[in-house]
C-alpha cells in the first residue's frame, strides 16, 4: 500500500479543522477553518484577530484544536469543503442533512455534518485522513469514513524535505528530477516529456512510469462510471497502490507555503460555494 500514515510526507499540507471553545463564558462554540500549517493557526486564533486569528475567535479563547481533514489536493479544493462544513443548509451536496436539532450541541452537529460530507461526492473519492488531535475529544461519527479514508491520532507528521535536483546555486529553474526525453509511458508508450508531473511507482525495483490520465484508466477499469480513482494494481510490479499517495508523491518540490497562510483568512464565500 502507501506511505505509512505516520511517516513524513512530501509535498504541501491542506486541511480543514474543527476549533473548540475551552473558555466558560463561550463554552461548547465551535469554529471550522481552513490551514496549511495546524500548530501556527491555533497559536493565531488565541492570540487574536490581530496576530492572525479569525474575528469570530478574537477574544474568545483560548481555543482547542480537537479534529482535522487533510489530504485534499490542492486549497481550493480544501477551502471547498471548508465551506460548505460551515454552511451545509446552503451546499447542494448537503441537503439530505437535517439542521441542527433541538438540544444537539454545536460540537455534535458538525460532527454529524462531517460524517455526511466524507461520505458525499466529491469528498468521498478524495485520499482524506480523519485526525483527532485531542483523543479526549473523540467520538465515533453517526456514519463510518469510507474505508479508505484513515483514522489518526496526534498531530499531523512532519513534512519531508523536497527532493532537490544537483543545480548549480545560480540555476533558478524548479527543481525537478531529470528526465530523459526519450522516456515513454509504460502504458500508451507515448513519450512522457511533454506530461509536466508523470506518475512513478513508489515500490522498489518498479519502473513504472506512466501519463496520469493513462494510469487513472486503467485504475477505473474496475469502476466504470466514475472519475476519480481511489486505488488499483501497479500494472508493474502489481503492487497495491493508493491513488491519492501517487498524486502526493509526484506533486514534491513546490513550497508556497506564503501564499498558503494568506488563504487561511481568505473567505471566498461566493467563488467555493459546492
Amino acid at each position: 500500500m502507501g506511505p505509512a500514515g505516520g511517516a513524513a510526507r512530501s509535498g504541501r499540507f491542506f486541511g480543514v479543522y474543527l476549533l473548540y471553545c475551552l473558555n466558560p463564558r463561550h463554552r461548547g462554540r465551535v469554529y471550522v477553518g481552513f490551514t496549511v500549517n495546524p500548530a501556527r493557526r491555533v497559536q493565531q486564533h488565541n492570540a487574536g484577530r490581530k496576530k492572525g486569528g479569525a474575528w469570530r475567535t478574537s477574544g474568545r479563547g483560548p481555543w482547542e484544536m480537537v479534529l482535522i481533514v487533510h489530504g485534499f489536493p490542492s486549497a481550493v479544493a480544501a477551502l471547498r469543503f471548508e465551506w460548505a462544513w460551515q454552511h451545509p443548509q446552503a451546499s447542494r451536496r448537503l441537503t439530505h442533512v437535517g439542521r441542527r436539532l433541538r438540544g444537539e450541541a454545536t460540537f455534535a452537529f458538525h460532527l454529524r455534518v462531517l460524517a455526511h460530507m466524507l461520505r458525499a461526492p466529491p469528498w468521498a473519492r478524495l485520499p482524506l485522513t480523519l485526525r483527532w488531535l485531542r483523543a479526549d475529544f473523540r467520538q465515533d461519527l453517526c456514519l463510518p469514513p469510507p474505508p479508505h479514508m484513515p483514522l489518526a491520532f496526534g498531530p499531523p507528521p512532519p513534512r519531508a524535505p523536497a527532493p532537490r535536483s544537483q543545480a548549480g546555486p545560480s540555476d533558478d529553474t524548479e527543481c525537478e528530477p531529470e528526465q530523459d526525453v526519450d522516456a515513454r509511458c509504460t502504458l500508451c508508450a507515448r513519450a512522457l516529456q511533454d506530461e509536466e508531473s508523470p506518475l512513478s511507482c513508489p515500490h522498489s525495483g518498479c519502473s513504472l512510469r506512466a501519463h496520469v490520465i493513462c494510469l487513472a484508466e486503467e485504475f477505473l477499469q474496475e469502476e466504470p462510471g466514475q472519475l476519480l480513482p481511489l486505488e488499483g494494481a501497479c500494472p508493474g510490479c502489481k503492487n497495491s497502490l493508493l491513488w491519492g499517495d501517487l498524486i502526493w508523491l509526484c506533486r514534491t518540490g513546490t513550497e508556497e507555503d506564503e501564499a498558503d497562510s494568506e488563504l487561511e483568512e481568505a473567505h471566498w464565500t461566493d467563488l467555493l460555494k459546492t
